[in-house]
């Protein structure tokens, strides 16, 4: 594997690292995402578009490698999409090497990226959305960041489920089953399904569906 940057980043290091074909986002010596597969990723995007069905504003909550941001551009239906992610250096890669996978999205006239947490930016700015799509950490059972696990929690949740219009959808990544999350969902939301996507190593990704009553 090739370095191609280290950083501080908001929450300790950061590594962008390359094997020549892919690249990987390592966050204090724990994997966080990389370029090779992306299935669960567009699928998180793609089935929440499909639920709501109607024109849709987006909230993406992490960039990534850019693979969401790029499904979300995709679909007719997207009007706008707010992406909010707390590493500058994380958005400062989709300007040089994550551009491809990106697509040169962050150029897009319909998208406006928050460089902030997004616990925090939930809380301090108003606004209401069609579609949110969650794709913090490696997901509600392993979070690197500490902080982050709020977001799952149940206070998490209702501030979530406050941000949708009444019918809006709100799809959760995470890196394998999570049934105690999905308990806390059906305790908030409508229509909550589980969507299992295959994984060249270990247990599948999961994608989480739930709606906001309209």
């Amino acid at each position: 594997m090739e370095v191609y940057e280290r950083c501080a980043g908001e929450n300790g290091e950061l590594v962008l690292r390359s094997d020549g074909r892919h690249f990987e986002i390592i966050s204090n010596g724990v994997f966080l995402m990389d370029t090779r597969a992306g299935e669960s990723e567009r699928l998180l995007v793609r089935a929440a578009l499909e639920r709501v069905a109607r024109p849709a504003d987006v909230l993406i909550g992490g960039l990534g490698v850019g693979f969401s941001l790029a499904e979300a551009l995709r679909s007719p239906t997207t009007r706008t999409v707010t992406v909010v992610e707390r590493e500058p250096a994380v958005i400062g890669w989709h300007a040089t090497h994550l551009r491809p996978f990106s697509g040169g999205a962050l150029a897009d006239p319909r998208v406006r990226i928050e460089r902030t947490d997004l616990l925090e930016w939930l809380s301090a700015t108003p606004g209401a959305y069609d579609v949110l799509c969650l794709d913090i950490d490696n997901g509600p059972e392993w979070t690197v960041t500490d902080g982050n696990a709020a977001l799952y929690a149940p206070a998490g949740l209702d501030l979530l489920a406050g941000r949708l219009r009444p019918g809006g959808v709100l799809a959760v990544w995470s890196a394998g089953a999570a049934p105690a999350f999905e308990a806390r969902l059906r305790e908030r939301f409508t229509g909550v399904t589980a969507h299992p996507v295959q994984v060249a190593r270990g247990e599948p990704d999961v994608v989480y569906l739930a709606i906001v009553s309209a």
